[in-house]
């Protein structure tokens, strides 16, 4: 798929393993995450556009160069709140929106329940942020959600994504760029992501039973 782009580097390829690992505990499993999202960012933001301006050094004159335009994190609540503290590292002028879905775990649907956006989101570049990117509904539906608002130049970040999420994705919205870390296998009959990592926000915050 063209609107696809899968982020391949060892170090990536390092801390998903120890996110996958099911021993890895939650304190470790949010510093990981942090750090991944880290190295992430700078994949999905390779072809921003920059201006030229002028600065001055302690010596001399000479010339930098600034991001054109604003950039918008978006995580979907919950998971994508592990996300945004390794994008703002990166991105320290980026604002944050929140969108809140969840699946219904009968029929699979997002179903929302909270979203507050910054201003001027048609002018910004906006990454909407998901650890993983599983039957696509939640995805779909706050990419539309986004678009309803304004948004216009949207890309979809996410470290393990599922054929199926991925399809769904495009196919209702082939503009999007896709960035993930790895493409699992397929989905369990409860929709989770094989193999995986588990439930990503009770990971991160603990609450697993």
């Amino acid at each position: 798929m063209k609107n696809l782009i899968i982020i391949d580097h060892p170090l990536l390829k390092r801390d998903l393993t120890l996110i996958r690992d099911k021993k890895t505990p939650s304190n470790i499993f949010r510093a990981v995450l942090r750090r991944t999202a880290s190295l992430m960012a700078y994949e999905v933001t390779r072809d921003l556009v920059v201006r030229r301006i002028s600065i001055t050094t302690p010596l001399e004159k000479t010339i930098g160069h600034k991001v054109v335009h604003p950039i918008i994190l978006v995580p979907i609540l919950r998971a994508g709140l592990g996300l945004v503290g390794g994008f703002v590292e990166v991105l320290p002028d980026a604002r944050v929106g929140h969108i809140g879905l969840y699946r219904d775990e009968d029929t699979l649907k997002p179903v929302d329940y909270y979203a507050k956006f910054p201003k001027k989101l048609g002018e910004a570049f906006i990454f909407v942020l998901d650890p993983m990117l599983a039957t696509g509904g939640s995805a779909t539906a706050a990419v539309t959600f986004l678009k309803q608002k304004g948004a216009k130049k949207i890309r979809f970040v996410s470290l393990v994504a599922a054929p199926e999420g991925i399809r769904l994705l495009s196919r209702n919205h082939p503009d999007v760029k896709i960035y993930t870390c790895a493409v699992d296998r397929r989905l369990d009959s409860r929709g989770y992501i094989l193999p995986g990592l588990g439930d990503a926000g009770d990971r991160i915050f603990g609450t697993a039973e």
